[in-house]
């Protein structure tokens, strides 16, 4: 299993200059975050299953950027249908990638589907999304870094992650207007 923080601390390290990254609900975004202030992040704060859409509508209207969304396996569930809606609209330039740890660790560990029989690589392909897989290891870092930034999306990647605790990194405003102003000045338009 992935420890997810350094995980996706790495994959922003080097990221290029024409890489915009959302996060979804809750542990996403301190991932997101603790990887350093960036004025192309924009996190989600209390919006539970807006991710993928919310980054579907950026990817199609910015298609000179690459589009990289963090999202959890419960935010990822609670709006199953938008990945179908991903499918049956699709951009070249957005990557999804699950941080699956299976549990809502957030609010207690309680579990999610995906630590019973839902195995959201499958529903992605059911949904048509065919470059759809799993990771379960840092050894699959090249793999997923030539998703983000050289192959034709849209494309979603399970990454199964430590369910563990991390501590929180704030964005830097909780304030929704001053956060999407912050990041759409990242955007050139």
């Amino acid at each position: 299993m992935i420890d997810r923080r350094p995980f996706v601390q790495k994959i922003l390290k080097n990221r290029k200059p024409n890489l915009r990254v959302i996060s979804g609900l809750g542990t996403s975004t301190w991932d997101i975050m603790s990887a350093g202030d960036n004025t192309g992040n924009f996190g989600f704060i209390g919006a539970m299953g807006q991710a993928i859409p919310f980054s579907l509508g950026l990817a199609t209207s910015q298609p000179d950027l690459r589009i990289l969304l963090f999202t959890g396996d419960g935010d990822t569930l609670m709006s199953l249908g938008s990945i179908a809606t991903v499918a049956n609209h699709p951009v070249k330039n957005l990557t999804i990638v699950v941080l699956d740890n299976e549990s809502y660790v957030e609010t207690g560990s309680q579990p999610t589907a995906t630590a019973g029989k839902t195995d959201l690589e499958l529903v992605s392909k059911g949904s048509g999304l065919s470059n759809s897989y799993t990771i379960r290891s840092e050894n699959d870092y090249d793999k997923l870094i030539n998703t983000i930034y050289v192959e034709e999306g849209p494309s979603l990647v399970v990454a199964k992650c430590q369910a563990k605790a991390t501590p929180l990194v704030f964005p830097h405003s909780f304030d929704g207007s001053v956060s999407i102003n912050r990041f759409m000045s990242s955007i050139k338009s």
